[in-house]
């Protein structure tokens, strides 16, 4: 099993094409140096390559004060296309959601009060990719193959491994026979 640092974004310089492009742009526009202060992880599909047309780079944040981080990113990311901020109250916290694109590549920043390792976005991709590690790259093209058709990824997951219930917090649960 290959052992990444999903903490830090050099394994993305030496992966496929988007996830180059993803370092790339990451690099170039000093996009998580500008949100350092709020423990930036990269998390989601492009990563653990199960990425599929229109998937977006997905960063996490942890924040408790989202105001002062809607002025950060407006400030630094209002060149970019489509750029959207949002704040909702979710289970009576504050979430901001802000989108934007460059060079053709959807972002997404989801930020809470959740530090980033032990939010959902995370847990799932070590998980997830723990999983594609030990059942292979047929596993992984099934995967794709579902999320082509429809399916969210933990529920795609839940489905190849006939796991019952909530796929968001049965799955952090599987354990390997």
């Amino acid at each position: 099993m290959e052992n990444i640092d999903f903490t830090a974004i050099a394994y993305l310089e030496k992966g496929n094409a988007l996830q180059q492009k993803t370092f790339r742009i990451l690099s170039e526009y000093n996009i998580l140096q500008k949100l350092e202060g709020y423990d930036p992880l990269v998390v989601g599909t492009i990563p653990i390559n199960i990425d599929v047309e229109n998937s977006d780079v997905d960063i996490i944040l942890q924040t408790n004060n989202v105001e002062k981080l809607q002025d950060i990113i407006l400030l630094h990311f209002q060149k970019f296309d489509d750029l959207s901020v949002t704040i909702d109250e979710k289970e009576s916290e504050r979430i901001l959601v802000s989108n934007f694109t460059i060079d053709n590549l959807p972002f997404e920043i989801y930020a809470s009060s959740i530090p980033t390792y032990n939010q959902n976005g995370y847990l799932h991709m070590l998980k997830e990719y723990e999983i594609l590690q030990h059942l292979g790259d047929d596993f992984r093209k099934d995967i794709i193959h579902l999320k082509e058709n429809g399916y969210k990824t933990e529920p795609a997951f839940c489905k190849l491994l006939n796991i019952e219930g909530d796929p968001y917090i049965e799955l952090l649960n599987y354990k390997f026979d």
